[in-house]
């Protein structure tokens, strides 16, 4: 099913599909070639089993150059604030996770730009939530990144989310 979001932004989108799902377990991963969905299972995985909350892909890049080192310093130093902020003990606030639908809905997700991944890990931390991570291959993008390709995507970004940080 594909659907449509008038208003523009990455969490705009990603909240669209969340709010038109109709099944328990939600998915968000980027459709740019750099994740494989037949992954998935490893993050469902925990949430099937009891033992999480929300799981996120933790990128290892399967081949020099398929992350950025700016991308992965940016998220380096957003995940060690994330982990000094709330105690989570997370590595990446990658693309790829997966959580319970209604209870990703019941986080009340605000950003409708960039921050709003980061908002999902703040809130459901907040929350209490059991969050982990489990290991996912990272491959080169295909196509160009609006975000990561530009110096505008990454200003716009980095704004996005300390907007966030600083609730």
């Amino acid at each position: 099913m594909v659907v449509r979001e008038q208003v523009r932004g990455f969490g705009a989108a990603a909240h669209a599909g969340l709010l038109a799902a109709t099944t328990d377990l939600v998915c968000f991963c980027d459709c740019d070639g750099s994740l494989d969905p037949q992954q998935l299972p490893l993050l469902t995985a925990p949430l099937l089993d009891g033992q999480a909350d929300l799981v996120l892909g933790r990128r290892t890049a399967a081949q020099r150059g398929a992350w950025p080192l700016p991308a992965r310093l940016a998220n380096w130093e957003l995940a060690r604030r994330v982990r000094r902020r709330t105690g989570l003990g997370v590595r990446d606030l990658g693309p790829m996770r997966a959580a319970g639908r209604e209870a990703l809905v019941s986080l009340k997700l605000a950003d409708r730009r960039f921050g709003y991944p980061l908002e999902m890990v703040m809130n459901a931390a907040a929350a209490g939530w059991r969050v982990s991570e489990v290991e996912v291959t990272y491959l080169p993008r295909v196509g160009k990144s609006k975000v990561t390709g530009t110096v505008g995507g990454c200003v716009r970004t980095v704004r996005d989310m300390s907007q966030v940080l600083a609730r």
